[in-house]
């Protein structure tokens, strides 16, 4: 069974460097209060607009956005990628750009910096930032790698055998659908779709059965010729950054067309990704050992670093807001508090399995973790597993089996470790809208 997290994280961290001391304060005030998620040990890179400006790429530091192409222009950073509209050129550069971009941030928002004034006039508030995709996402593939959201799973399709044959040899995973991303706080439209009721009669329609799945997004660095694998010595590197994914999920339509081929229009509705990327770098001090394989891995699918920081230690948060609740000023409900560190399989073993065969993963590329859910019955991250103990019954009275129209789920993640300052990712938000009426 899976080492706890618990006692993973009492080991020794990841080398640091100067940009995660936790010493280091920022002159911007509100990236030195213990709420943020964008504290100067952070400094996660995205995309942003503002009323009649053009897409810019940006840097998260507190309540503000700096704005990388403006600091360019005046001298303050060195890497012309970040004058383009998204974060494309900065990514095909691979992990070395973004290092040295990130070391130049960090001196230039610390305390004392002597660029101070000048950085001050390129602060944009954060609430006035209008944030786009980090990059056009060519390819998106999904993974399952939580050993418990596939035991729950597979109880239902098969009690004696819940895994997939293949689900402790390897990082068991699907092509998704790259054009239906969208960036937090975009609606998501209840889709139609065809399935079969228990009582055998064929159904098309609105889907009856709208489920999330809190997941972890792997964004790519770099490109590898088609042919050429990804080692696990070289994995790490091709990882620029993460964030966090909702796989909005059609349940029914999902179990009627699964067992040919695999997941279709049960998942190409809609996936949603927060617009912040936390960078590999800013993550170095929340690396832990990755649980332990049984069998043993292949060996193209171990190394020494894997097992010794591979996983990251990272709380991620699911929570539902119901119309009901917002008219009555309510905050979210919690329905999901689960550790991403605790997955079978490291986003390492993703890379090096995904390019195995010579597929050419391409800068940009976008992974998804798969749900991540834990042993506890909190950590159970999305909807279909926890209907198996009952529907949710929310503050107001209102109870929920599957998501409902005007239902916004919002997703947190929060990277924790000793002797480290706790970096956020942001929020990935998305409301639910009613179906479209089918065309006459």
């Amino acid at each position: 069974m899976i080492d706890s997290i618990r006692e993973r994280t009492e080991r020794p961290l990841a080398q640091r460097d100067a940009t995660h001391d936790p010493a280091r304060k920022s002159w911007v005030a509100s990236a030195n209060t213990s709420e943020t998620d964008f504290p100067i040990q952070n400094l996660p890179l995205g995309v942003f607009s503002t009323d009649g400006t053009d897409p810019r790429c940006g840097v998260a530091i507190g309540d503000a956005v700096l704005d990388l192409s403006a600091a360019f222009a005046a001298g303050l950073v060195t890497h012309r990628a970040v004058t383009e509209s998204s974060l494309a050129a900065l990514m095909a550069q691979g992990r070395a750009a973004s290092a040295a971009l990130r070391a130049e941030v960090s001196a230039l928002l610390t305390q004392g910096s002597p660029a101070q004034a000048q950085a001050d006039a390129l602060l944009v508030p954060m609430a006035a930032a209008r944030m786009h995709l980090p990059a056009t996402i060519r390819n998106f593939s999904d993974f399952m790698v939580s050993y418990d959201h596939c035991l729950r799973s597979g109880r239902r399709r098969d009690p004696e055998n819940p895994l997939p044959p293949a689900f402790r040899q390897l990082p068991v995973a699907y092509h998704s659908r790259a054009s239906s991303v969208r960036v937090s706080g975009e609606a998501v439209i209840r889709p139609h779709g065809q399935w079969r009721r228990q009582d055998g009669t064929m159904q098309f329609g609105p889907t009856e059965a709208m489920d999330y799945e809190l997941e972890m997004a792997i964004w790519i660095a770099g490109d590898n010729a088609l042919g050429a694998p990804v080692p696990m010595s070289a994995a790490p590197d091709r990882i620029f950054g993460y964030g966090l994914l909702n796989d909005w999920s059609v349940r029914d339509v999902q179990r009627w067309e699964m067992p040919p081929l695999g997941p279709f229009l049960g998942k190409s509705v809609s996936t949603s990704v927060s617009p912040w990327i936390v960078t590999a770098e800013a993550l170095a001090p929340f690396e832990v050992p990755a649980p332990v394989q049984d069998p043993p891995a292949l060996p193209h699918l171990d190394s020494p670093w894997n097992r010794s920081n591979g996983a990251l230690s990272v709380r991620m948060t699911a929570a539902i807001l119901t119309a009901r609740m917002r008219a009555e000023g309510m905050e979210p409900f919690l329905l999901t508090d689960t550790q991403f560190a605790d997955m079978y399989w490291t986003a390492a073993t993703m890379v090096a399995h995904h390019t195995s065969n010579g597929c050419n993963l391409l800068s940009g590329d976008l992974l998804g973790s798969g749900t991540v859910s834990g042993p506890e019955e909190i950590a159970r991250a999305c909807l279909a597993e926890i209907n198996q103990t009952g529907a949710v019954t929310l503050p107001t009275g209102e109870t929920r089996r599957w998501i409902e129209d005007g239902d916004e789920i919002v997703f947190r993640g929060r990277a924790e470790a000793p002797g480290a300052v706790p970096i956020g990712f942001g929020e990935c938000r998305g409301v639910l809208q009613p179906a479209i009426a089918w065309p006459a």
